[in-house]
């Protein structure tokens, strides 16, 4: 008996050994690809046609998620064509470095385009959705890009010069939207394009940006395009330019057995052959490459399965021979071996780490209290949180807010966290079970620019939250104390932070379903990193609503009454809109170097947005309010564009503010032209500019 039970272990062993090296073969996918796909799925309001997918988990290379398609451990294909999916795009599409395809054509997808797609893609089709907005200034860098359609969306303002480095494509379309003004110069740089659609839209002006491409297929039928069409333009095989305004379009000579075009409109006709239908230029390919791929894959798998499979066998027998040998001596038995692996794991699992000092509160059989959702963050005891911060000791205060003491804590091996003490007496109204609620929603905000919850602690009466550690401190500070401090604040690294945390708060406003009002948006809760990256943090804590007569005594919440929006202080009403609000005030702090509210000033200059935004538009005016640390040195343009999205945001009307995405779009747009002016010049209508060419773009 104790020889079969031995050899049965064998085989056990054997089997448990194949499997392995299997799984080895079937490629686990990136984790940044999982974590990209989670967000986009959640986005698209996680919806039922996408079959094996998860929020944030599993293996989409191993499972076969719908639409996915892999090569090795990364994401090279994402196709969803025609499957009503609702919702939005999300925030995480550039984090697909590997995705060369990404068709969601022919779904119900609204709001803006993300401000970065991935990078590297080859071909890109969000036809026949309801995306509005304009295109993304991103897109200038997406070198491999073979085939772009946008058409039949809800797209507006002018196209932008954004393919000066799109030598690699091929196909354009963007008709069937809202957009204006002229071609982009840069369109002339699309030195392999072939197919070009722009009809329906209201676009004005020549065509002479398209003369000199080596274009087959041009449909710019109603638009308003006036002049006359390059003589180049005619001998093309298909070119519909019926419904503009042209001063003479000649019909040329049909070609043969092709009968004339009917359609005359204004004057103007267009001929054509049979078009090629839209998107289907270098669909044969992908498809052979993809069928290429699966063979391979195949017969990797089965050359390497036939591998193991025959050393398996070679290592069975040896292990045979073996135990046959090891019996004769030693009494062995065959349940030992998987009964101390599995006890060894699980003391590992249950063993509180000596870094985190934490008890599992939240997961498996030790729950404690059960949440609806899921706390992604770590429950930490009461008495690891006083040991990390010396028990709570005043030299470790580093702030203090209307909700109470923020704590500096340093935790095993090193560790840094930001530990927030909630005062009892500031949520009076506020029980357990709806503080562990609201930290389950807080846990889930996930942004590049947004301070992470790393934890939290509900235990003997206390509420504490803990963040991750920012160690640059607070853009407030370095703004407004030392002189020494605020010279690291160029220029272009002011525009720096004014995009991210413009990204945070769009991820709040547009991304997260419901959406999430900050409520308390100063520049005191924009934390600096080290390379001078912003986080936003408080984000989420308007939920735990503070008691109204702390919060009128703490000083720090006076404070913050430079930065409310006209219709909080009349109506009590604080809206996405009033985010906004705020969001141009700290960006007035950025250009003046001055506190919202200044007491130390005289009368007309002590409330900064009374001061600053009748001079916003004036050149002369706006120079000299610039703050003075700077130098003079920055780029003209640049101040103004950047006074322009102030004024837009500080609107007294909340319906004239705009979403935060656009603000975003403004303030890519600034930095991309920035970018190219300094390439340019080192000089900008008699203002210095000295700036390091780093900070503009990235």
């Amino acid at each position: 008996m104790a020889k079969i039970s031995f050899q049965r272990v064998l085989m056990l062993k054997f089997v448990s050994v194949i499997f392995m090296f299997l799984s080895c073969v079937e490629a686990i996918t990136d984790p940044t690809d999982v974590q990209a796909l989670g967000v986009l799925y959640s986005s698209l309001n996680n919806s039922a046609q996408l079959t094996n997918w998860k929020n944030n988990a599993g293996d989409p290379c191993g499972e076969s998620w719908r639409g996915v398609t892999c090569q090795g451990t990364s994401v090279v294909s994402i196709e969803l064509p025609g499957l009503g999916l609702d919702g939005t795009l999300g925030y995480l599409l550039s984090s697909f470095m590997s995705l060369k395809t990404l068709d969601l054509s022919g779904n119900n997808i609204h709001d803006t385009l993300p401000y970065q797609l991935p990078p590297n893609l080859t071909s890109l089709n969000f036809a026949n959705n309801n995306i509005s907005g304009s295109l993304p200034y991103s897109i200038a860098v997406m070198f491999n890009l073979n085939y772009m359609n946008l058409s039949s969306n809800m797209l507006s303002q002018n196209i932008g010069n954004i393919f000066y480095n799109l030598t690699s494509l091929a196909t354009l379309d963007l008709s069937h939207n809202n957009f204006t003004g002229d071609l982009p110069n840069s369109i002339s740089s699309l030195s392999n394009i072939s197919t070009f659609h722009a009809q329906n839209n209201q676009l004005t002006g020549s065509l002479s940006s398209l003369s000199s491409l080596p274009l087959t297929n041009i449909n710019i039928a109603n638009n308003n395009f006036t002049g006359w069409i390059p003589k180049e333009l005619l001998s093309i095989p298909t070119f519909i330019y019926d419904g503009n305004s042209f001063e003479n379009a000649p019909t040329p000579l049909p070609p043969p057995s092709t009968p004339p075009s009917p359609l005359i409109i204004n004057n103007n006709r267009s001929h054509s052959l049979p078009s090629v239908p839209t998107g289907s230029n270098g669909q044969l390919s992908r498809t052979s490459n993809q069928k290429k791929l699966r063979i391979g894959a195949i017969l990797g798998i089965s050359l390497c399965s036939a591998l193991l499979l025959f050393l398996g066998l070679l290592l069975l027998v040896f292990c045979l021979r073996k135990g046959v040998k090891t019996e004769k001596g030693h009494k062995t038995s065959s349940e030992s071996h998987p009964l101390s692996v599995n006890t060894e794991m699980q003391e590992q699992w249950v063993k509180p780490t000596e870094e985190n000092m934490f008890e599992i509160q939240n997961y498996g059989s030790t729950t404690t209290k059960s949440v609806e959702s899921p706390i992604t963050s770590i429950s930490y005891t009461v008495a690891a949180l006083q040991t990390a911060t010396n028990s709570f000791s005043q030299e470790n205060i580093i702030g203090e807010g209307s909700l109470g003491r923020v704590y500096k804590a340093e935790f095993p091996r090193g560790k840094i966290m930001v530990i927030k003490k909630i005062d009892n007496s500031a949520l009076s109204l506020q029980d357990e079970d709806n503080f562990v609620a609201n930290v389950s929603n807080m846990s889930r905000l996930r942004h590049p620019n947004i301070v992470l919850l790393e934890g939290y602690c509900v235990e003997h009466g206390q509420r504490l939250l803990v963040y991750e550690y920012i160690a640059n401190g607070s853009l407030h500070d370095l703004l407004h104390f030392g002189d020494e401090h605020n010279k690291s604040l160029t220029w272009n690294a002011r525009v720096k932070v004014a995009l991210g945390t413009a990204r945070a708060l769009e991820y709040l406003h547009e991304v997260c379903m419901p959406c999430v009002v900050h409520k308390n948006f100063k520049s005191s809760n924009i934390l600096l990193d080290e390379e001078l990256n912003p986080h936003l943090s408080d984000c989420g804590l308007a939920a735990l609503t503070p008691n109204t007569q702390r919060e009128t005594s703490t000083t720090q919440t006076v404070g913050s009454f430079g930065y409310s929006a006209p219709e909080f202080a009349l109506s009590g009403i604080y809206t996405t809109k009033s985010d906004v609000y705020s969001f141009g005030v700290v960006m007035l702090e950025l250009l003046t170097g001055r506190k919202p509210l200044d007491s130390s000033r005289v009368r007309s200059e002590q409330s900064l947005v009374r001061w600053a935004t009748p001079q916003l538009h004036d050149i002369d005016l706006l120079a000299k309010m610039v703050d003075p640390s700077l130098n003079g040195m920055y780029p003209a343009k640049s101040l103004s564009r950047f006074a322009d999205v102030i004024a837009l945001c500080v609107q007294p009307e909340p319906e004239f503010r705009p979403p935060m995405s656009e603000v975003v779009q403004a303030l890519v747009r600034l930095m991309q032209r920035a970018s190219m002016a300094n390439k340019r010049s080192n000089g900008d209508s008699g203002f210095i500019y000295k700036t390091p060419d780093h900070d503009m773009l990235y």
